[in-house]
């Protein structure tokens, strides 16, 4: 069972604050996920082929076109000032 020294040490890697009651709760919770993954670890799996999916059998293609999604307009009616076809800003860098 991983202590709380140890969710400490994962939560620095992560770069994320953890209380000491946080990582006693934490603690259990990687227990338990642990614990679900060796259960896993006893099933025997040598007859079964990798998949990706559950129904995936081939990609679906399709050709790449650019269309026309006809929302431009309504796009830009909520720009607070536009010019043309564009979102019209004030200039940031000069």
């Amino acid at each position: 069972m991983p202590d709380e020294k140890q969710v400490e040490y994962v939560a620095n890697l992560a770069r994320i604050g953890v209380s000491g009651d946080e990582a006693e709760h934490l603690s259990s919770q990687l227990s338990k996920i642990l614990g679900y993954i060796d259960k896993l670890k006893e099933l025997d799996v040598d007859n079964v082929e990798p998949m990706r999916g559950p129904s995936l059998k081939n990609n679906i293609f399709r050709k790449d076109e650019a269309t026309d999604s006809g929302v431009q307009e309504d796009i830009l009616k909520n720009a607070p000032s536009r010019e043309g076809n564009y979102f019209k800003i004030p200039k940031v860098i000069e």
